[in-house]
């Protein structure tokens, strides 16, 4: 192990040593509980199986075999989920076949940020999250179940799925994925045609035939988002079958893997191999997840959804952790926006079966931990295939099938992670450098101040931003709107950095996975509502974004600074922000929503 990644694992053991032991102590509690049809009385038991057929009743009751929640969040909105509608009826035959039923415990909402970008619908993006907890909360607490299967993939789905989970972590879980959609219009190619239309060189005909052409299909979005981090993630936390995350929703490996889920979910139950899920998540498991991330260059949302994850799990990690273990995490892969692969070509190429490999091997990862494989990392340096009917796992190749893709851990792209944490007098935030052309890591320019991103497209389309600037995008944090995705600032920005001006985005907002070429130093903490410096700029203050030294300072006087008042978020806006498509059902999580260094959190 390197002794960078021990150090981190131990600060966060010893930082965490009261929480997690009271945590484990709580559901050391709960599993030695008698299962649930013994311990629940007969009108409880009655109403959980009446509408059972009599032979799942009689294994439930009388024949006391494995009872598997499913957690669900099929939509067929998503495309991502879509493919979940038939996975109930395919889960309940295989647990039927190894003597265990299974019932659909619940839902869970499954909102789409690619359908909500720059509408309102996105401020309830990020605290779907934990309504998503919730809601798998609520689905487990019929507390009748010997182990749950989570249907998610996608941006907020899976960390409200694994931090729901957590809080249930006396039961053993698996995480069932569905797969990407195929490789339509290239990534690169679309964002071309966005930033022809917001030049006006092109009209929303084209732009519309272009996105159609891109997002065409069942399955996740094929750019390397927030949406197949996740998968990445899940696959580093062993809490996947191996080589689950990139299979097509349609190939038949995809179904074997699903019905594989369930008999490993069933081998993970009884006293020899039992694991629940509270007690797989471990710390190590944690900075498993949090290495993937950064040598793939995946999400910045990770940063804000991962620290959630842990609390939930009686776990404190910090963006501190993230930059020390960035520091000497090679990054191994390039995948849109990092580069102009998909995650198709990814999986083609050895996709995390390949990354975690070399991790490993690179001493970057914990080997000798739990999932629900087993004990230790190697099974998830191979992947899944089809011997006739059967399924197989086999090595792969000890080099890269493309070295434009996915790169051994002895020749990596960078010797640091694609993530990276900025401080200074603007506060402390992330920037995702593993797409930013190296001459664009440091940003030095006046700064033109926005309180939404309406304002600054409307500049752009007037003329007014032809020359260097770095964009201050404030009030965009958690409690003041819900901390949107600003996506829609990409095409602009990306626009004046093509032209050969020097721009950078600084905000407390979000921009996700989908973070590009331009630099942004995004999830700025403290937020502007809440006293955070972004307040007190001022245009024309001169800014530096600085992604080589780690700094992000805005240059002026430290007497000036300290005595300028923080501006207030106009009250019309406030007032805006608070109302018409659900938002006032949020207006108690906006109260009560930690900074995003601390996750987000609204159930704390």
């Amino acid at each position: 192990m390197k002794a960078a990644v021990t150090e981190v694992t131990q600060r966060i053991a010893e930082r965490s040593a009261a929480t997690r032991a009271a945590y484990l102590a709580r559901i050391e509690r709960l599993a030695q509980r008698p299962p649930g049809a013994r311990r629940m009385g007969c009108a409880n038991v009655a109403h959980a199986v009446a509408a059972l057929p009599a032979e799942d009743k009689l294994r439930i009751v009388a024949e006391r075999g494995p009872h598997l929640g499913i957690v669900t969040a099929y939509n067929d909105m998503l495309s991502a989920h879509q493919p979940y509608e038939g996975y109930p009826a395919l889960i309940r035959a295989q647990a039927h076949a190894l003597g265990a039923t299974a019932q659909v415990a619940g839902g869970v909402p499954a909102m789409c940020d690619g359908i909500t970008q720059g509408l309102p619908g996105m401020e309830l993006s990020l605290f779907s999250r934990d309504v998503i907890a919730m809601g798998t909360a609520i689905a487990l607490s019929h507390d009748v179940f010997d182990g749950a299967l989570l249907l998610g993939i996608c941006d907020k789905i899976v960390p409200g799925l694994l931090i729901g989970a957590l809080h249930f972590g006396h039961l053993p879980c698996v995480f069932v994925p569905a797969g990407p959609m195929g490789s339509g219009l290239s990534n690169s190619a679309k964002s071309a045609v966005r930033e022809q239309y917001a030049q006006g060189k092109i009209g929303r005909d084209e732009l519309l035939a272009a996105e159609s052409a891109a997002y065409h299909g069942a399955g996740t979005c094929t750019f390397y988002g927030t949406a197949n981090s996740n998968q990445m993630l899940l696959e580093a936390m062993g809490l996947h079958l191996p080589g689950a995350a990139f299979v097509h929703p349609d190939d038949p490996l995809r179904e074997a893997l699903t019905r594989e889920a369930v008999t490993t979910l069933v081998g993970i139950g009884p006293k020899a191999n039992f694991t629940p899920i509270g007690r797989l998540v471990d710390e190590r498991v944690i900075v498993n997840a949090m290495v993937a991330l950064l040598a793939t260059g995946g999400s910045t949302n990770h940063l804000i959804h991962w620290v959630a994850v842990a609390r939930a799990a009686g776990i404190a990690i910090d963006w501190t952790d993230f930059a020390d273990l960035a520091a000497v995490v090679p990054l191994l892969a390039r995948v849109y926006p990092n580069g102009s692969a998909d995650v198709n070509q990814f999986q083609a190429a050895g996709g995390p079966g390949f990354v975690l490999r070399e991790l490993r091997d690179a001493g970057c990862l914990h080997d000798d931990v739990a999932t629900v494989r087993g004990r230790g990392m190697a099974a998830y340096a191979e992947v899944p295939h089809l011997d006739g009917t059967a399924l197989r796992w086999r090595a792969l190749p000890a080099g890269s099938s493309d070295p434009d893709v996915v790169r051994p851990a002895s020749a990596p792209y960078s010797e640091t992670g694609g993530l990276e944490l900025l401080q200074g007098n603007l506060g402390r935030a992330v920037i995702k450098i593993s797409a930013v052309p190296e001459d664009r890591h440091v940003v030095e320019a006046p700064a033109r101040v926005f309180d939404s991103q309406e304002q600054l497209q409307a500049a752009f389309k007037a003329g007014e931003l032809e020359h260097d600037f770095v964009a201050v995008v404030r009030f965009q944090g958690p409690q003041a709107c819900g901390m949107p995705e600003l996506h829609k600032l990409t095409p602009p920005l990306a626009v004046l950095q093509g032209k050969g001006y020097r721009v950078a985005l600084v905000t407390d907002g979000r921009m996700s996975g989908a973070s590009g070429r331009v630099p942004a130093a995004i999830h700025v903490s403290p937020e502007a509502l809440a006293g955070g410096p972004l307040a007190k700029v001022r245009d024309g203050d001169l800014i530096r974004l600085d992604a080589v030294a780690g700094t992000l300072q805005a240059l002026v006087p430290d007497a000036e600074w300290a005595a300028r008042v923080p501006a207030m978020l106009d009250p019309a806006r406030a007032e805006a922000n608070g109302h018409d498509l659900g938002r006032e059902l949020f207006a108690g999580l906006r109260r009560n929503v930690k900074s995003a260094e601390e996750g987000a959190i609204t159930w704390i």
